[in-house]
């Protein structure tokens, strides 16, 4: 009991710590270089975003290498559309999935297809039979999703990042050391979040959301999984109902 404490309180303080130094790192090296405006029209800067997604997939990748590259692809995927979408509108999948039947590949589609990848290799590294390996894919893209449908005002993501991944604490084993990364890294970032000085991104909440999925993987059998990828398929149906209560949250 007590080592398990010990490492998962290691996990937690070394990603808190990468997080925090790639955000002052970031901002010390390129002073106003990526800014963007919040919903409140306040400048912000991006910084949280690829600080979270390192620390998340350095701490993640000391438990298990292949999370780590999967969470390193769901920021990097996260980082395209962040770029590369800053200018589009359409929002959630039926949107993209509908412009790629036209024959346009959104930032959207992307990202749609380069995390689900990034979750089925989450699968193939962490579970044998092939039916768990797709609950897995299915976990670890509907959490990085999931994460980004919250991450609508100041802190919200994070948060649901801190209060989804405590439970994860309680169990032994990798999911829990991976529950705690992601929550240092959140943890780490939340309260310049708060106070509106930066922001996550689609960099920060798709990296988090699959550390997140990742931990879940890791700490269930079938039933488990099969629980959270029904929960978390009618969370992505029902998209803007979800960022609307995100919205309403914390006052």
């Amino acid at each position: 009991m007590i080592d398990r404490v010990r490492r998962n309180g290691s996990a937690l303080v070394l990603a808190a710590a990468l997080a925090r130094t790639g955000l002052t790192a970031l901002r010390a090296l390129s002073p106003g270089g990526r800014e963007r405006q919040n919903h409140a029209g306040r400048t912000v800067d991006l910084y949280a975003g690829p600080a979270c997604a390192a620390a998340a997939a350095a701490g993640t990748a000391r438990v298990r290498p292949a999370v780590g590259l999967a969470v390193l692809a769901a920021g990097a995927c996260g980082a395209y559309d962040d770029v590369a979408g800053a200018g589009d509108d359409r929002r959630g999948f039926r949107a993209h999935l509908a412009a790629l039947r036209d024959g346009e590949v959104t930032s959207g589609t992307v990202k749609l297809f380069g995390i689900s990848a990034a979750g089925l290799a989450v699968g193939a590294a962490l579970k044998e039979r092939p039916l768990d390996r797709v609950l897995a894919g299915v976990v670890v893209a509907g959490a990085a999703h999931f994460v980004n449908l919250v991450d609508v005002r100041p802190g919200r993501a994070a948060a649901a990042v801190l209060a989804l991944g405590a439970p994860g604490l309680l169990r032994a084993g990798p999911g829990a050391e991976t529950a705690a990364v992601a929550m240092g890294a959140a943890a780490a970032v939340l309260p310049d979040d708060l106070a509106e000085r930066t922001m996550l991104g689609d960099t920060g909440a798709h990296a988090l959301g699959a550390a997140l999925g990742a931990a879940v993987v890791a700490g269930n059998g079938r039933t488990g999984l099969a629980a959270h990828a029904v929960a978390l398929v009618a969370a992505a149906a029902l998209g803007e109902r979800v960022s609307e209560a995100a919205r309403r949250s914390l006052g």
